[in-house]
């Protein structure tokens, strides 16, 4: 849980990176950037882990080790693959949606509905059940998300809309795919591989529409470097650590306070001040927040088994 919140709280403030990034570079070159910076701040860790496996057991274990490592990565590469496609694809439509819509509080609060459709995807295709609590915690959670986005009504549902709404559903993906496949594989590893894959079809998406700027990445280079390092290498990969011990849906509601940490992060940088409505929101998101996680201690014998 712990690792899930500290990845809320990077994405909240990476918000703010986000926004200035995209007065600088195309969506397609700024996410090829930071997920190539993300991609790279996990080769010293992937190193190291090398380095710990190949000098660890006996001499004669050597050749099994080598063994069992080449086909982990084999495994990783192709859950790494499956994941990166889908966080590119998400991560491209949310840049467009937030370049296009021009509208915080909407973006965040239609991006929000994927701690909604993670356990309706979650029922449609792995059937699992969804238990009271959680339709209320969820509910409460949404109520907050709209207390605080919204503050001047849905009005016509625009391109841009429609562009975030998809966003959601492939982000609700996404957590789905770490939770049913990521699970049998190392995190670490597993970042790395969804981390370059996605930059290389931005890298890819860059080279197609001719949005590959290098002065604009020097004029934004402070907003790309925290969302490459921050927001991609460190908090994608303690979502990997963190969804290996908490359910998908518990996941992303924790997740989702990324928007709230936004709000925090806009105050302490951009000298934003919330309204009574917003703070009426932030009570309602950890309020959903909290109520989600109270399965998880109640006694066993009171719960029904969740079908896997």
């Amino acid at each position: 849980m712990v690792c899930l919140l500290l990845t809320a709280l990077i994405w909240g403030f990476s918000f703010v990176a986000q926004v200035q990034g995209m007065d600088s570079v195309s969506p397609f070159f700024f996410n090829a950037t930071r997920f190539t910076l993300g991609a790279l701040s996990l080769v010293p860790i992937l190193l190291v882990q090398a380095h710990a496996r190949a000098h660890s057991g006996s001499v004669s274990d050597t050749t099994k080790i080598s063994a069992d490592a080449h086909a982990g990565w084999a495994r990783t590469l192709l859950v790494g693959g499956v994941c990166g496609v889908v966080l590119f694809t998400a991560s491209t439509l949310q840049q467009y949606g937030v370049l296009w819509g021009r509208e915080a509080g909407r973006a965040g609060f239609i991006t929000a509905l994927y701690i909604v459709i993670v356990p309706l995807l979650a029922w449609v295709f792995l059937k699992r059940r969804i238990t009271f609590v959680t339709v209320i915690s969820v509910v409460i959670a949404v109520i907050g998300f709209y207390l605080l986005c919204i503050t001047g009504g849905f009005g016509s549902i625009s391109g841009a809309d429609l562009i975030l709404f998809g966003c959601a559903v492939l982000f609700a993906a996404h957590i789905l795919v770490i939770d049913t496949l990521g699970s049998s594989v190392d995190p670490i590893r597993l970042s790395f591989c969804q981390f370059a894959v996605s930059a290389v079809l931005s890298w890819v998406g860059s080279l197609i529409d001719g949005s590959i700027d290098w002065a604009g990445a020097a004029a934004g280079w402070m907003p790309i470097l925290y969302a490459g390092i921050g927001s991609v290498g460190v908090a994608y990969t303690l979502q990997v650590v963190g969804q290996q011990w908490v359910p998908p849906t518990q996941a992303s509601l924790i997740m989702s306070l990324e928007s709230f940490f936004s709000v925090v992060g806009g105050a302490i940088i951009l000298g934003e001040v919330m309204t009574g409505r917003a703070y009426w929101g932030c009570a309602l998101i950890f309020a959903g927040t909290l109520l989600a996680q109270m399965p998880a201690s109640l006694p066993k014998r009171l719960l029904r088994p969740h079908r896997r």
